[in-house]
């Protein structure tokens, strides 16, 4: 069997301009990962530590990135870059306690390996998701670059990561903006067990830069200086010209995946090659023979480096272990926003539900000049509902930006601004496109604070809803996909003046908010709107009308079914409540007055399985059963995608249903 890639099985060091102080730095950091990875292999056998992914061989990879780059620039790495944070200096029994799920670790304890970041050491981990990383590192150059600061972002991926639709859609961002960010492929050979003829075909991954318009190199990424000097002089080029590039470096994984997957699926001659080229013994050597490193001193380097192990380990285990606490965990999961009310002036104007989400969204661009609203088509051409008309005039291309269609790479770098200090505002162009984002909305946007103590200053702007027959993929709503997931805040108003008011209050938010506006009551809908900016607080409801015979709960275009049809049946005494806030939801005002009424019936555009009114069914059984006079009542659409004939699409609407279910309620 042929050697993989092509390479040779000796690898050639030239000293370059770099003095033999400098090489014996590098050898000290070469050598530092290894020697904790081999502890950690004992520990792994002992069962102190669960998991462990492997990066034997591939130090030098780390290591040069890393010294390549200034200490205040942005490093994203996987989970086999250990010399990543041994060079960035993250203490040593801090990554202990992370790997034994301690307080002390950057998680404190609620997740594991390199799942992590830390902003004081400018490294943002990744999560089991491989690809939303490489768009969050977007984000953080494109930060860097509007604030006219030259550095430079480096992000991690592997061979197998390549072929994830995040990869393609963040060089193209990348590619589009010119970003300065180093796209790092550590091409190690294997997917797990999938060799790379079974992964693609081409020659070289480098050579997918060429579809996106970027230059690319590939680098021996066992030989640290080869690895160190090109990074190197790359960095600094993009800092004086900020641009992408794509790095693909030849390495080979000399463990397994993780260690319970072991080796057996590699030819042992691949194995026997690549030893050949082991990263550390090869510097070692090369040092030795070029009278820079002595063998005492070698000795000296380990010792010092297994004391520093030990010393730490020692602290890392003597910690107590983590012990739950609710209160805490609950704390965590969004960071602590304290709502401050901005009361408006008497002057107003009647305007339309689309008009006051456009001013909120002018006004707000106005009070953060950090705010950088992306989507597709929302620059000069405004968005397809024409909200952010004008605002390119206003606020320039650089804060209203046209995006590719990529919505997954595009909320990571709204992600990626956030973590680099900004706010980001994401305009879906139809709230059912959110699907091709779902990934690093729930797992990156609404887990980082809890994980790691990292908000997403996020707003997704999600134009949703049926009744203007616009069929099965421009209808839907959503909500319930995101309700759930805790870290995500989920609003929903049936207003202008709410919609206004509620908007600008998400975009002081720090955490990601996910902001549902019904297509149909943009242009169909009006309301005096104070003109001056103003804000109203989350998980507060409004009772538009108070009555004592039933409950009537819902929100977004089922508050005007329910008006409009309590005003055809001549109805009084009715309590409706339109919930606004669907995550926090207002349970307070939902439970004294389904104890008030005895009678409660909620309404939804969803489909019924699953929805939000399912879970409030749920909280009214068991806060109000002794209090009820009659079964909690649910309304919502029909259990089929949504039709596209008029017909049709009012058949599947529950609307039409209203009436009779109402008179049911009452007469039970």
């Amino acid at each position: 069997m042929q050697a993989n890639f092509s390479v040779e099985p000796t690898i050639n060091f030239e000293k370059d301009k770099l003095g033999s102080e400098h090489l014996l730095e590098l050898y000290s950091s070469l050598l530092k990962p290894r020697l904790i990875e081999e502890k950690m292999l004992i520990l792994l056998r002992q069962g102190k530590i669960s998991k462990w992914f492997s990066g034997i061989g591939q130090e030098a990879i780390s290591i040069g990135v890393t010294k390549s780059l200034n200490a205040d620039e942005y490093i994203l790495p996987m989970h086999r870059n250990l010399g990543v944070f041994t060079s960035r200096n993250v203490p040593l029994n801090r990554l202990f306690s992370q790997w034994q799920g301690k307080q002390n670790g950057f998680t404190k304890g609620r997740d594991r390996s390199f799942h992590f970041g830390t902003q004081e050491y400018k490294i943002i981990g990744m999560i089991s998701h491989l690809g939303p990383q490489l768009g969050v590192a977007d984000g953080i150059a494109l930060a860097h670059k509007l604030n006219n600061e030259n550095k430079v972002t480096a992000v991690f991926t592997g061979e197998g990561g390549t072929s994830e639709g995040d990869f393609h859609e963040a060089l193209n961002i990348a590619s589009v903006w010119d970003l300065p960010v180093l796209f790092c492929i550590e091409n190690n050979g294997y997917g797990l067990s999938t060799p790379t003829n079974e992964q693609y075909r081409c020659k070289d991954l480098a050579d997918r830069a060429k579809g996106y318009g970027m230059e690319s190199y590939i680098i021996d990424g066992n030989n640290i200086i080869e690895v160190y000097t090109k990074v190197s002089e790359i960095a600094e080029s993009i800092r004086e010209n900020p641009r992408p590039v794509l790095l693909e470096f030849k390495t080979f994984r000399m463990r397994g995946h993780e260690e319970a997957s072991g080796t057996k699926y590699v030819p042992e001659e691949l194995m026997q090659f690549w030893e050949q080229k082991d990263p550390v013994e090869n510097f070692r050597k090369f040092l030795l023979d070029e009278n820079i490193l002595s063998e005492e001193q070698d000795v000296n380097f380990r010792n010092e480096i297994k004391a520093e192990i030990d010393i730490n380990l020692k602290e890392a285990n003597e910690e107590i272990a983590s012990e739950f606490d609710e209160t805490k965990e609950l704390n965590d999961v969004f960071q602590e926003f304290v709502y401050q009310e901005v009361n408006h002036e008497l002057n107003s104007e009647n305007i339309r539900f689309v008009d006051a989400i456009a001013q909120a969204v002018n006004q707000s661009m106005q009070r953060h000049n950090s705010l950088v609203l992306m989507g597709q088509d929302i620059a000069e051409y405004g968005g397809v509902f024409k909200i952010t008309e004008g605002l390119i005039e206003e606020f320039g291309k650089d804060r209203v930006r046209n995006t590719p269609i990529c919505e997954s790479a595009i909320v990571g770098t709204a992600m990626g601004l956030s973590i680099n200090g900004m706010k980001a505002m994401v305009e879906m162009q139809f709230g059912d496109f959110v699907s091709s984002g779902f990934n690093p909305i729930v797992n990156y946007l609404a887990k980082s604070n809890y994980r790691w103590n990292q908000n997403a200053d996020v707003v997704i702007r999600m134009p949703c809803g049926a009744g203007v027959g616009a069929g099965p993929f421009h209808s839907q709503t959503n909500e319930a996909w995101f309700t759930k997931v805790p870290g995500l805040k989920v609003v929903y108003p049936a207003f202008p003046y709410d919609a206004k008011g509620l908007l600008n209050t998400a975009f002081n938010d720090p955490n990601p908010v996910l902001f549902f506006e019904h297509k149909a009551l943009y242009r169909s809908i009006r309301q005096e709107v104070p003109v001056d900016y103003y804000t109203l607080p989350f998980g507060k409801a409004s009772v538009l009308k108070e009555g004592e015979k039933l409950t009537i709960i819902t929100y977004g275009a089922g508050v005007h079914w329910a008006l409009d049809t309590l005003n055809e049946m001549k109805l009084e005494n009715i309590e409706l409540i339109d919930l606004r806030s669907l995550q926090p939801l207002d349970k307070e005002t939902i439970i004294n007055s389904v104890r008030k009424t005895g009678k409660v019936l909620i309404l939804t555009e969803d489909s019924l399985f699953g929805s939000l009114a399912s879970e409030i069914s749920a909280i009214i059984s068991e806060e109000c059963f002794e209090f009820l006079d009659a079964p909690v009542m649910r309304l919502g659409s029909g259990e089929t995608p949504i039709p596209f004939a008029t017909a049709l699409e009012e058949g599947y609407l529950p609307k039409k249903k209203l009436r009779e279910k109402i008179q049911r309620l009452i007469d039970y």
